[in-house]
Formats: structure tokens, sequence, C-alpha cells
């Protein structure tokens, strides 16, 4: 096969994957008029290929979706002015798919592609596709690319997490003793510290406001931060208390009440060993590609994918508002599409709200994850589900 008519689609996987597998000379979209004019689209789609290396050349043919005529009047000019063609019919409207069918004569081979298995199948003519398991595997970045989408740099720095995984085990231990607090103790350490003091310090009297509520800094928990090796230095007298965070790293981590959360999935993640690619706290600007142009940009907390199908994952220390649902929906629906998958990790007690929450997660298709899975094994166990 030289040439890979494709029949496009608003899944972006569908658009991509027969590409990847089997490195055409060039693939040729059958696509509405305005994707083939959005030059912001086709050059994200060479981009894409670009990153993932393959030389593949694109061709975009505008014509209406919903016409069968035109679209097999397409499809026709491409075979004849093309060498070797084969066409791809994982995607495409109805109308697509039926002119594909009247074009297809007894030489023209074609394929499709099973989610389910993952897997390519011959449809006709097509010995090179018949029952061949999909090979490609896909990392975050490509994911939210084929979708016209760009990973931006987060919260963390990825690479040097991978090293800190037994501090974030501690921290984990301590937070699990002291979760009801978490959140105002991590308020007001806040308030005894800033993000960007050389010296590391946090220093203040031992009872302020913080969360609009009056809040005294545990002694216990401070102590067990210390023996733990993530601050230093503590000294704590009754009225006054002082200490060091480990580092800078720790003292992010200290300063922000999601964060504890947000690593312990990460490092179940790792951990699970199914995943080609993991990443912690990935930001995505989805209306623009330029990092510096004024765009929408959304963070997902832990995304990871498994070979071509991402898991987007939320994490919460208080209880799930409907919002956050929505929000979590939208982005996997926009950058994931069919198969894909989405979770929600909460630590927060159970409220009578949480059989509403549960309700309308199930509706979305988002899996919860509530405190009592939240310990290593299970949480790696909910996580490889596929």
């Amino acid at each position: 096969m030289k040439t890979l008519i494709e029949l496009y689609d608003e899944r972006p996987l569908d658009n991509v994957l027969a590409t990847e597998m089997f490195r055409p000379e060039e693939t040729v979209y059958i696509c509405p008029p305005e994707v083939a004019r959005d030059r912001k689209l086709t050059s994200v789609m060479r981009r894409y290929f670009k990153l993932r290396g393959c030389d593949t050349r694109l061709t975009f043919e505008p014509v209406s979706m919903l016409d069968e005529g035109r679209i097999e009047a397409k499809i026709r000019h491409v075979i004849d002015t093309r060498e070797d063609c084969a066409i791809d019919i994982s995607g495409g409207t109805d109308a697509a798919l039926f002119a594909a069918g009247a074009v297809a004569g007894d030489s023209t081979p074609v394929i499709t592609y099973s989610r389910g298995k993952n897997t390519f199948y011959e449809i006709k003519n097509a010995p090179f596709a018949r029952n061949v398991p999909c090979t490609v595997r896909l990392d975050a970045r490509a994911c939210l690319m084929m979708a016209g989408g760009e990973l931006l740099p987060g919260r963390e720095d990825n690479a040097l997490l991978r090293d800190r995984l037994e501090d974030i085990d501690r921290l984990f231990g301590v937070y699990s003793r002291h979760r009801r607090a978490w959140n105002d103790q991590i308020a007001y350490i806040q308030r005894i510290s800033q993000s960007d003091d050389p010296d590391l310090l946090a220093e203040g009297a031992c009872q302020g406001k913080a969360n609009n509520r009056s809040v005294t800094l545990d002694g216990e928990l401070l102590r067990e931060l210390e023996e733990n090796g993530l601050i230093r230095e503590l000294r704590l007298d009754g009225e006054r208390v002082s200490f060091r965070f480990a580092d800078k790293t720790v003292r992010f981590w200290l300063r922000d009440m999601g964060s504890v959360l947000e690593l312990q999935v990460y490092r179940a993640c790792l951990e699970a060993g199914c995943f080609d690619d993991v990443i912690l706290s990935a930001v995505v600007n989805w209306q623009d590609t330029d990092p510096l142009a004024q765009a929408v940009t959304n963070e997902i907390d832990v995304m990871c994918v498994r070979g071509v199908m991402p898991l987007f994952i939320s994490c919460k220390t208080c209880e799930i508002k409907t919002e956050a649902l929505n929000e979590l929906a939208i982005l996997r629906d926009r950058f994931g599409g069919k198969g894909s998958r989405a979770a929600i990790v909460t630590s927060a007690s159970a409220t009578r709200s949480r059989r509403v929450m549960l309700k309308r997660a199930a509706e979305l298709n988002i899996e919860v994850i509530e405190w009592e899975d939240i310990a290593l094994y299970h949480l790696i166990s909910k996580l490889k589900r596929k």
C-alpha cells in the first residue's frame, strides 16, 4: 500500500492510527471543507506525524460528509490518480462508509480497526491488515496533539519525580494519619511560609486564621513530617513554630493541598507497570498551539496512556462536585474520545451528597475511587483495569 484513504472522523485516533501503523507514502483525508481549510488543524496533524517519526505526506480533500454521491466521486478520483490505494473505514460518517462500499471494487483493499480488540482487520483484499494487532504506543503529548492540543510544562518536573517515590510514600503515610485536618493545616503552613524564600523557612504563631476559620498547628503532624525527613529544624514552644522544608520540592508539596493525593495516584500509575507514559500535572493548551498566545488551558492532575488509550485522572481532597465531573468528561471526550477512560479520586469523607455524585459519575462513565481504595495495592488494582 502506497496511498491510504482515510474517512475523516471526529474521533482523533481514527484519523491517525492506520497511518502510524502501516506508514503509507501518502494519506488522503476525505474530510469536511472546514477541516481542509483549517490551517491550524492541518498543521497540527503534520506536526503530530513528524513527532511520531512518520514522514507520510498528508492531503486533505474537501467534501460534504453527508453527500454520498460527492464522497464516492472524490474517493474514485483519488484511486484513479494514485498508486496502490487502500481505504480505511474505521471512521467516517454513514454516508462516507456507504460511498466507500460503493467504490471498493474487486481490487481495492479495505481495512478497519477494532478498539475493543486493538487489532486491524481485513475487510477485503488487504492481507497486510489481516488480524494484525496494533503495536502503536502513544504518550500523553501525542494523545493531546492528535486532537489539536499542546502539552505545556506543568507544576512538577516528572523526570525528577521518578527519583522521589520514597519521599512520596512517606508524605502519603503522614497524610493518611492526618487527612481530616490536612487542608486546614496546609492552608496555615501557606500563611507562615513563602513560596520563593531561599532559606526554605516557615515561622509564625501556632494559631491563626486559615480557610476562614481559626486553625491551630498540629504538633504531632509536624513532628511526623520531621521524622520522615520532610521538614527539619522544627521548633515548637506552644505559641510559636518554626521549621525549614527539606527542599524546594517538598515545600511545594506542603504548600499545596492537593499535591499529596496527586502524588499518590502518580506513584500508583508508575508502579502499576502497565502504562507507556505517566504525567503528573498535564497542562493542555487546546485552542491554540502557540504556548505564548492567549488560549484555553486545562490541567489534568494525572494523565497516563496504555497503548493507544489515555486515562484522565482528577484528584480531590474535598468532596466531588458536579462541575468537576463535567470538566473531566469534557477533557476525556475532547482528547481521548471513545474507548478512553476517566477516573476521579477523592480522599474526602463521604457526605449525604455522595450518592448523587456517584449517580452523575456513572451517567458520564467516570470511575470514582474513594478513600477505601487509595492504599497503594488497591489503587494499582483499580488503575490496571481496562
